[in-house]
């Protein structure tokens, strides 16, 4: 049996952003950025004209996706300690006594309870996933999202029809 699928990872497949993750139930770590890194894999049969999607549509798709999130705040709204307040002219988070206010066009609010790099990822995916439903026929079976958020540090997400 045959399986195809395509690979997508371009030097401008990239952003730039802030964020703060929580682990071990409650340590909130200090604002930061990165530089991620994203790439994908598209999964399912060829269609009439032999490829999986069309590459463009593809990389043209993800690049929208990516610049969505290039130099923003990334925010996670599904946290149960961290409490996201948005406006129309800025954004109060807090975690316990600490505070922050960032202004609202510099922030992203992402349906997820933490800023993770495998949270980023499935955001990302599902986006995806999406976006090429609306945009492309390709009947796929399969997108795998991986952000690298340090040199070699990459979080993945597969989603599987």
């Amino acid at each position: 049996m045959e399986h195809f699928h395509v690979s997508l990872e371009k030097e401008y497949l990239v952003f730039s952003a802030a964020h703060f993750i929580t682990f071990n139930g409650d340590i909130c770590e200090r604002l930061h950025g990165h530089n991620y890194r994203v790439s994908a894999e598209v999964h399912g049969p060829l269609d009439e004209n032999h490829y999986v999607v069309d590459f463009i549509v593809l990389r043209d798709t993800l690049k929208e996706l990516t610049d969505e999130l290039d130099h923003r705040m990334l925010l996670p709204t599904g946290h149960p300690l961290i409490h996201v307040e948005p406006n129309d002219e800025s954004v109060e988070v807090t975690f316990r006594e600490r505070r922050w206010v960032f202004p609202r066009g510099d922030c992203v609010l992402l349906p997820v309870p933490n800023t993770t790099s495998e949270l980023l990822a499935r955001y990302l995916a599902i986006r995806l996933r999406d976006a090429l439903a609306i945009r492309t026929p390709a009947k796929l079976h399969r997108i795998r999202v991986a952000i690298d958020e340090n040199f070699g540090q990459w979080g993945v997400c597969d989603l599987v029809d």
